[in-house]
Order: structure tokens, then C-alpha cells, then sequence
């Protein structure tokens, strides 16, 4: 029996949304007495001590949060690409470093995986799980299709899809990737690699989902073998509660509505005034959740409130609506607290986020490249109606205990542990 150590090395990228999933993940590893190192973007690293995670962190340029493409629905791949490249070419030397008896796996973020099929062909017999956490990432020609904001009609053909995805990754995807990749793969001794997509879906041995299949059925395309997981839902201070002058807030009245235009999002100038003045007309109170005050109009009603951080598990429990982007980790929250959505989706995952939480009849969405006073009041009255707020309740449901991480996890050490 081999009982050389196994060693889980986690990577991911971008803004903390991204960060907690793999955080669950890696704490569920560290309790089953292996050892783990999480590498992620070097400001992370309070979060990971507090967790108690041995932490690498690589290298992030906040300025790419200022990028006028970063939430453009087509461009934005191209920046978040760009931006990443610096911290993933740091992962096949260290991957490289480690101690040669030890076993490793990688689990890696989807834009890890060119990387991380450079350190197994420096690394052999390295073990490779791809993270996926949203459904987008995963390619398919399945329904729900959504071709950024626009969804593919039931009708198209399995065939017409497939060539449309051919279309989008020889137009967005290969010119903007696949330089940066074969250059990479030059380097290493490796043969060039013709469509970014297809190398992805090919490099690991597991492919992991951390969202469960009542919100996204498994597709016949999906790679295999395939793992699937609840949403991990994390929180760095998970016994925190309201701020004072929130909970005074949300006593004197009735149940605030809450904008966020998610944390890493710095261009939400417009979000926010169409927000007062969409308040303003329905006579809703409101609470503005950005870290970014400067967004904000300077003068605020006393109907409107403005914190730069509030735990969404200690709040969502006490407000009548969610107005947010669509990231995976805020709609799941708000799945949790039985919450209802309003969508107002820029880029990346957010397009197909926001149609399954209408499909799941929970909220409804709202283009932010359509975003106006006028259709964000309309928006809100439909989704605040009696009908979104019971079906909201009952997805709730779902969560009741959930216990995806523990599969997640005998998997990743079922694959670590074969020869």
C-alpha cells in the first residue's frame, strides 16, 4: 500500500465570491487530515489565516477592477484573462517545488487548467480536479443555452449549436487565449493546442460542480467522470452579526430593499442613482451595499441606507427583495434565505445565473446594459408579488440539510489516493 502523503493543492482566481467556494472545499480536506495549500490573489491571504489555510498567494492587479471592458458582455473575457495570466504562470514552478514523494492533486479554477496541464507534464502522475462553479462554465449545447445575453431558442438544432459555439470560441475566446497557451506549452516541450474549450474539458481527471443539480441538471456533454456538489456556502465571520445602525434601520420600517452590485464591481455609478431614484417613485426603503462609497450620490434620503459590508446570511433574513449582478455566491445566498431576485446581470456567468433564477420562478432579471428607472420599477413590481416570494420560500427548502461537500470530498481523496 502506498502510504506516501497526500498533498491537495487548491488554486483559484478573482474576487472573494470566487474564494469561499474553494475555501469549503479546502477546510473539508484540511478536517480529513491531509495537507493542503490554497494559492489565490495575495490580498486574500486575511481570509485564509483566519480560516487557519496554509496560503500562497499570487500575483493580482486591482486596476483591472477600473478596466472599462471588465463587465462588457463579450470584451470581458479577454481583460479577466489578461489579468490572470501573471498568477497562473507562477503555478507550474511551484507545483514543481514540492517534495517528490508526495502525492498531489490540484484543484483548479477553470482558467488554471492550461497551467495545470503544464505542471502534470512536469509532474507525472499529478492528479487534476477541475472546479466549476457556476453552470456556464462548463460548455454544453444543452438547454438552457445562453449565448451571453442572449438565449438560444428551444428550437435550434443540437447542430446549429455546436457550430454557433465554434463561432463564439474562433471569434472571443481563441484569439484572445490560445497565444498566451501554446506559448506557455512551447516552453515546456509540448505540441500547440488548436481550441481553448476543448484543451480545458480534456486536462483533468474529475470535474467537480459546486452547485447542485436541482439548480442545473447534469447535461449529456458535461465532461465525466463528474462529481456534484450543494452550493458551498462560506462565511469568514459566520456568527457576525448586523451592524447597529443597520438593525436600527431595518426596525423602523418595513423590509428595506438591498442593492449590491457585487464587491469587486467599482463602475456602478449609474446602478446606483437608477436605484435611488426607482426607491424614490415606489416609496421603498433601501439599503446600498457597495464597499466603493464614492459610487454612491453624496446626498442620501433617510429612506436609503448605505453600508460597505454586511453578512448576507445575517441580513437577507430581514429584507423584501435582492437587487444584485448575478454572481453564483450572492444568488445562492439568497436561495438560502428564500429571498427574491431581481438579476441585473453585465457579464461572464451572470446572463445564465439570471435565467435559472426565473426559471426557478424565485425573481426575475433585468439587462444592466438596459438598466433605466423606469423599466427598474417595472422590474420590481413583478418581482415583488406574493407568488415570487412563496416559491422563493419554498427553494429554500433545498438547503435544509445539505451535504454536497462531504461527496465532493471522498471523491477528491478516492482520485488523490490511486496509483
Amino acid at each position: 500500500m502506498n502510504a506516501s502523503p497526500l498533498h491537495f493543492v487548491v488554486v483559484t482566481i478573482g474576487s472573494a465570491g470566487d474564494l469561499f467556494p474553494f475555501m469549503r472545499v479546502a477546510l473539508a480536506l484540511l478536517d480529513s487530515g491531509h495537507r493542503v495549500t490554497l494559492l489565490g490573489p495575495v490580498q486574500h491571504a486575511p481570509y485564509a489565516a483566519q480560516a487557519g489555510l496554509p496560503f500562497h498567494g499570487l500575483p493580482a492587479d486591482e486596476a483591472v477592477l477600473d478596466h472599462p471592458d471588465l463587465w462588457h458582455p463579450t470584451r470581458g473575457l479577454a481583460v479577466v484573462w489578461r489579468a490572470t495570466r501573471p498568477a497562473m504562470a507562477e503555478l507550474p514552478a511551484f507545483i514543481a517545488s514540492l517534495p517528490a514523494g508526495e502525492r498531489v492533486l490540484l484543484l483548479a479554477h477553470p482558467l488554471a487548467l492550461p497551467e495545470a496541464d503544464l505542471c502534470r507534464a512536469r509532474r507525472p502522475g499529478l492528479k487534476v480536479a477541475a472546479v466549476y462553479l457556476a453552470p456556464s462554465n462548463i460548455p454544453t449545447v444543452h438547454d438552457p443555452l445562453m449565448l451571453g445575453p442572449y438565449p438560444v431558442p428551444r428550437w435550434v438544432p443540437l447542430g446549429a449549436r455546436r457550430w454557433l459555439w465554434r463561432r463564439i470560441g474562433d471569434a472571443l475566446i481563441n484569439p484572445v487565449a490560445l497565444p498566451d497557451v501554446n506559448a506557455a506549452r512551447a516552453r515546456h516541450g509540448l505540441a500547440p493546442v488548436n481550441d481553448l474549450v476543448e484543451h480545458i474539458v480534456e486536462v483533468p481527471d474529475l470535474s467537480v460542480t459546486l452547485f447542485p443539480a436541482w439548480f442545473a441538471p447534469t447535461q449529456p456533454d458535461w465532461p465525466q467522470p463528474l462529481v456534484r456538489g450543494d452550493f458551498p456556502l462560506y462565511d469568514p465571520s459566520p456568527d457576525a452579526q448586523l451592524a447597529p445602525g443597520i438593525a436600527r434601520f431595518i426596525e423602523e420600517g418595513t423590509p428595506p430593499v438591498v442593492f449590491t452590485p457585487g464587491t469587486g464591481n467599482r463602475q456602478a455609478a449609474h446602478y446606483f442613482r437608477c436605484a435611488l431614484d426607482a426607491s424614490a417613485r415606489l416609496g421603498l426603503r433601501a439599503i446600498f451595499l457597495t464597499p466603493h462609497r464614492e459610487q454612491l450620490p453624496a446626498h442620501l434620503p433617510s429612506q436609503v441606507a448605505w453600508q460597505d459590508y454586511v453578512p448576507l446570511r445575517a441580513l437577507l433574513p430581514h429584507v423584501g427583495v435582492l437587487v444584485h449582478h448575478g454572481g453564483i455566491g450572492t444568488m445562492a445566498e439568497a436561495l438560502r434565505a428564500g429571498t427574491p431576485q431581481l438579476v441585473v446581470p453585465l457579464a461572464h456567468d451572470q446572463f445564465d445565473n439570471a435565467a435559472r433564477v426565473k426559471a426557478l420562478g424565485v425573481g426575475t432579471s433585468l439587462r444592466a446594459a438596459r438598466l433605466d428607472p423606469a423599466r427598474l420599477v417595472a422590474a420590481l413590481r413583478r418581482v415583488g408579488g406574493e407568488g415570487v416570494a412563496s416559491r422563493a420560500k419554498g427553494v429554500s427548502a433545498h438547503f435544509r440539510g445539505q451535504d454536497g461537500i462531504g461527496a465532493v470530498r471522498d471523491r477528491l481523496l478516492a482520485l488523490a489516493a490511486q496509483p
